[in-house]
C-alpha cells in the first residue's frame, strides 16, 4: 500500500527553494509585444505570475506525495535575454520538509500560462530547462558543518535494568542516533539510580576527554529520580535552549513531556545530557537537538561555524 513520506519526527525549519524554466519564442515580435502589453490575450507577465501563485499552492492536490504545507512566500520574477525569458520562481516556509517540488511547479504553470498566452501570435514556442537552482534548509544543510571526532559515553540510569530485570532499549536507541550522525561510542553502561554514581560517572568520562556524556532515565518525578539533581551541582553552565526544545518537541506528541526534568549543561568542554528513561522519550530528544546539537563542539573549542 502506498504511504506518505513520515515526517512527523522532523522539525520545521525555514527552507526556501528556487526553480526555473525558460520560455523560448521564435521571433522578436513576440517579445516585443509582450514588453509593450500588446499580447491579445492580456499581461502576460501578470497573469502568468497569477497562475504560478495559484499553482503553487495545488502542489500537493496534483502530486501525491507531495505534503500540504503553507506557502509563506512566493515570488516570481523574469529576465529576457534574446528570444529566451527565464522563469526565476521562489518559495519559502517554516516547515519539517522542503519546498523545491513547489518551486518546480510554480515555475512550470507561469511557463505554461505563458506558452497558452502567447500561442495565438508565435506558433513556435517552446519550454526548456525546468529545474531546481537552489534550495536551504532542513538537516542536510548542516550535515557537513559539524567535527567528525566527537566521542559520547551513553550511561542509563535504571534501577531494574541494572538489576537485569528488564532490557535497556532507552540507551541502544540514543546509540543508534549517535551512530548515524558520525559520533564514536566510546562507553556504553548501565547504573541504579543512585545520585553518587551518576555523579562519579559524569566526572570518569569529563576527565577521560570524553565529548559528549549522555544519561537516559531518572528525570521523572518519582523518589528515585535523581539524575538532574546529581548533574545540576557538576555543570559550569546550563544550556536552557537544548532543554526547552527537548520539551517542546515532546510535547507536541504527548502532552505528558512537560513532566519529564531533561538537563543539558557543560563540564568544561563536555556536553552532557539528561534524557527521559522511555524509549519513545529518549529517541524523540534525540530527534529534536541532533545533529544541530553538534555545533557546540565547534563553539567550545574555539572553532565556530557559520
Amino acid at each position: 500500500m502506498k504511504k506518505m513520506v513520515d515526517i512527523t519526527h522532523k522539525t520545521s525549519t525555514l527552507r526556501t527553494a528556487v526553480a526555473q524554466a525558460i520560455v523560448k519564442v521564435s521571433k522578436p515580435d513576440t517579445i516585443t509585444a509582450i514588453q509593450n502589453n500588446m499580447v491579445p490575450k492580456g499581461n502576460v507577465f501578470a497573469m502568468s505570475k497569477a497562475a504560478g501563485l495559484l499553482g503553487v499552492k495545488r502542489t500537493p492536490d496534483i502530486l501525491p506525495d507531495c505534503h500540504p504545507l503553507p506557502i509563506e512566500y512566493t515570488g516570481v520574477e523574469y529576465e529576457i535575454n534574446g528570444l529566451e525569458i527565464t522563469v526565476l520562481f521562489t518559495v519559502k516556509t517554516i516547515y519539517k520538509t522542503g519546498v523545491e517540488v513547489e518551486a518546480m511547479h510554480g515555475a512550470s504553470v507561469v511557463a505554461l500560462n505563458m506558452y497558452d498566452m502567447l500561442k495565438p501570435i508565435d506558433k513556435g514556442i517552446e519550454i526548456h530547462h525546468i529545474k531546481l537552482l537552489h534550495k536551504k534548509g532542513g538537516k542536510s544543510d548542516f550535515k557537513n558543518r559539524f567535527r567528525t571526532d566527537i566521542t559520547a559515553a551513553v550511561i542509563v540510569c535504571s534501577d531494574t535494568i541494572s538489576a537485569g530485570e528488564k532490557e535497556d532499549k532507552a540507551g541502544k536507541a540514543i546509540i543508534e542516533k549517535l551512530k548515524i550522525c558520525a559520533v564514536q561510542i566510546e562507553a556504553y553502561e548501565i547504573i541504579p539510580d543512585e545520585l553518587e554514581v551518576i555523579q562519579m560517572k559524569a566526572k570518569q568520562y569529563q576527565e577521560h576527554g570524553v565529548d559528549l556524556i549522555i544519561y537516559t532515565g531518572g528525570t521523572g518525578l518519582s523518589a528515585r529520580d535523581v539524575t538532574p539533581e546529581a548533574l545540576i551541582p557538576l555543570l559550569d553552565r546550563r544550556i536552557p535552549g537544548i532543554e526547552e526544545a527537548i520539551r517542546n518537541y515532546g510535547q507536541d506528541r504527548t502532552p505528558y513531556a512537560m513532566l519529564s526534568r531533561s538537563v543539558a549543561g557543560t563540564i568544561n568542554n563536555t556536553l552532557v545530557l539528561a534524557l527521559p528513561g522511555s524509549t519513545n522519550g529518549a529517541s524523540e530528544s534525540m530527534d529534536a537537538i541532533f545533529p544541530s546539537v553538534l555545533h557546540i563542539f565547534g563553539i567550545l573549542r574555539g572553532a565556530r561555524h557559520d
